[in-house]
């Protein structure tokens, strides 16, 4: 079933929103004094990393010359961004240099009008920030729809990495797993996904209700969930043409990479699958499917965490990414 909010953008309830309006939250004194507060409390470095004609947004944390141990790369999927690894990332830095990046078309990544947005545009992504950074080995992780860059990247690298985290994310065709409502919806063909993309488009209204009740249900922590949901809402409006370009090719790009799957068993470095136990369309089904497949994989389901397993249990990610044998 689609997403209840996104669903009654049809018809009447379109044309009834559009005269009597549906109230925007403001939530940018918030994300300031939120930036302003993570700024105070670690530290990171900002960059900007060429991008062709563009600049994609990225934070450092640690120090790439006091250790050789190979650095995490974080990889968020959609509709987010970063600050996804925000609870995350300062632990993971105080080990070995960790990077996470803002996607082209996401957070404060520049957005190109006209862009095609799909799995072949955030690989372009990935490689300009390893690039940027001059990564000779790396551990990718993936979350949600970063599935698509890290595992292809990975495939056609196999020596220059040195492992692979997946949180909660998709790739090939699954048995076990499920879309979202929004996802469900926004990925469908015909009238009634032209309908939501038209009002979701038009009314930021329509569109910052439907992306709040969405992702709701995205995490356990409600406190975390309180405060960080602002601070994706904030950003979600300019990432729409990005959302709805990503979800257009989303079931062909998963059906397609079935036949990836020999490489996958074939696949030498070490996996680790890291899995909210409590997600329910990215679920523990679909963790133990990738278990089955990577013949060098490691699986660990957090029972009290949901779909962002990095903001629900941040420390227990991190002491299952930091003990794994990735070198």
């Amino acid at each position: 079933m689609a997403s209840n909010h996104f669903s009654r953008m049809a018809g009447a309830a379109l044309i009834a929103t559009a005269v009597t309006g549906c109230g925007v939250v403001d939530y940018g004194d918030a994300v300031e004094d939120y930036d302003r507060n993570y700024t105070a409390q670690h530290s990171f470095t900002a960059h900007e990393v060429p991008r062709g004609d563009w600049k994609l947004y990225a934070r450092s944390f640690g120090d790439s010359d006091r250790t050789r141990k190979p650095p995490f790369l974080l990889l968020h999927g959609f509709p987010d961004n970063l600050h996804l690894y925000d609870r995350l990332s300062p632990l993971l830095g105080a080990d070995r240099q960790t990077i996470a990046f803002d996607f082209l078309g996401w957070g404060r990544s520049d957005k190109p009008e006209n862009h095609r947005y799909d799995p072949a545009s955030l690989r372009a992504d990935l490689e300009a920030v390893i690039d940027h950074f001059n990564l000779d080995r790396v551990i990718l992780v993936a979350h949600d729809a970063s599935g698509f860059p890290v595992i292809d990247w990975a495939l056609d690298n196999p020596d220059r990495t040195a492992g692979i985290v997946l949180l909660n994310t998709i790739y090939s065709p699954s048995k076990s797993g499920r879309a979202p409502d929004a996802i469900e919806l926004f990925s469908s063909s015909g009238v009634k996904r032209d309908v939501a993309v038209f009002g979701a488009s038009l009314f930021d209204g329509i569109w910052q209700s439907g992306h709040t009740e969405q992702l709701t249900k995205f995490y356990c922590d409600p406190v975390i969930r309180e405060q960080h949901l602002k601070i994706l809402s904030h950003y979600s409006f300019a990432m729409r043409p990005a959302f709805f370009g990503l979800n257009a090719v989303l079931r062909q790009e998963i059906a397609s990479r079935a036949a990836n799957v020999p490489r996958m068993k074939r696949f030498a470095p070490p996996v680790l699958v890291l899995f909210g136990a409590q997600d329910r369309d990215l679920n523990s089904g679909v963790a133990r499917e990738f278990h089955d497949i990577f013949p060098n994989s490691t699986l660990h389901l957090l029972e009290e965490a949901c779909h962002y397993v990095q903001l629900d249990a941040p420390a227990e990610v991190a002491k299952h990414m930091l003990a794994a044998n990735m070198r």
